[in-house]
């Protein structure tokens, strides 16, 4: 079972998801240029908002390269000398398959991680503290010899006792955003996790062209003999309405949170709510584009996914009310898929509009406020 959000979310000028540029990130579609905010921006505003929509912390996970120093600070306030944890630490994730770069500490990459995973690393290097500290010192013997440049040592194949402590460091069925937003981990594929949400790049409903900003500033201290910009630039911005899209696979959700449905009904409630009020925070202190998403449309089905980004192939021009005229758009693309496709595999359709209600919406499935809305999908999934 499936739950689809679509949401239509007017920004006025800003620069939410920028280029290596500085631009704002932009899509080519239905032969238009398209203001668009990547899929990965969406779903990082959105996993930062998790812990403030019913769920705590210690239920969300960790995004690091830094696991090496974690692990080691902690066995520090254990009383271990901290220089040797940190190098007692760079064996033991060398140990269990995971190499970081002997000066920083750092991984080659993100390990996407429980919040028990430092504490659990610190732990298997505590116990395992003599045998790690003579792999240490034997590696020091070995590069007496040959170059002191520091380097990334290779990762080792872990023997299977050190594969099972990985596991254990690695687990991640007890956080919640991992659940939602997956993890791949490609030196070993056995710690992978299959997303439960897909999330879409966001697109303008509407043909965009990039603007910029042209600013100067002033030097409070400078003689007022000597007027002068101290300070030159441009800021990139565009103003568009963009259609939103996400799905959460239920299914998934519970199979990535195992013996645990108190967990996964409050982690679709969660997820509903953050990716309804998510905002990326690209030059937010600058254009403080903090707006909401005035029409929201909610699925639950048994099978199948229906983007309707289609809905926007042709741009929306010339209108009088642009959020009107999409809203209209969406659903009358929406209805018309629910009538060629039939719609035996839609559970429940409501949506939810700030102004005006849609045309060919039945009112039983117009939903009056925020709450209503979430409530309705979420009894949905339960029937």
């Amino acid at each position: 079972m499936l739950i689809e959000l679509h949401l239509l979310q007017s920004f006025p000028v800003s620069n939410l998801n920028r280029d290596d540029l500085g631009q704002p990130k932009t899509a080519r579609f239905g032969g238009h240029t398209r203001a668009r905010i990547s899929s990965q921006s969406l779903k990082r505003a959105a996993r930062t908002l998790l812990a403030q929509h019913g769920l705590d912390p210690s239920e969300l996970g960790v995004r690091t390269k830094r696991l090496r120093d974690a692990a080691a600070s902690l066995l520090a306030e254990r009383g271990r000398e901290k220089e040797q944890a940190v190098e007692v630490c760079q064996a033991g994730l060398e140990e269990i398959g995971f190499a970081a770069h002997t000066a920083t500490g750092l991984t080659k990459y993100l390990l996407y991680v429980g919040k028990p995973a430092q504490t659990l690393l610190a732990d298997y290097c505590d116990e395992r503290w003599d045998t790690l500290a003579k792999t240490v010192a034997e590696a020091k013997k070995r590069k007496e010899k040959q170059e002191k440049t520091p380097r990334k040592t290779a990762a080792k194949k872990p023997t299977k006792q050190a594969q099972e402590q990985a596991k254990r460091i690695l687990d991640g069925t007890r956080a919640a955003d991992i659940a939602l937003f997956g993890r791949m981990i490609a030196d070993n594929t056995d710690f992978n996790v299959n997303a439960a949400s897909q999330v879409a790049h966001a697109l303008s409903t509407h043909a965009v062209v990039n603007e910029f900003d042209y600013y100067t500033a002033l030097d409070d201290l400078r003689p007022d003999a000597e007027p002068a910009a101290d300070m030159i630039g441009t800021v990139d911005f565009n103003a568009a309405c963009f259609y939103r899209y996400a799905n959460l696979d239920l299914e998934q959700l519970a199979t990535n949170l195992p013996d645990d449905p108190d967990l996964v009904a409050r982690s679709a409630r969660a997820w509903l709510h953050s990716f309804i009020h998510a905002v990326p925070g690209g030059k937010q202190n600058s254009m403080s584009a903090r707006t909401m998403p005035q029409t929201l449309l909610g699925v639950v089905r048994e099978t199948g996914a229906w983007n309707l980004a289609n809905a926007f192939l042709s741009p929306v021009t010339d209108v009088p009310d642009l959020m009107a005229a999409s809203t209209q758009r969406l659903v009358d693309h929406f209805q018309q898929l629910r009538s060629f496709y039939g719609d035996t595999q839609l559970r429940h359709t409501t949506i939810a509009s700030i102004g005006s209600d849609p045309a060919g919406m039945p009112e039983n499935e117009i939903a009056p406020t925020l709450d209503d809305f979430v409530s309705r999908l979420l009894t949905a999934t339960k029937g």
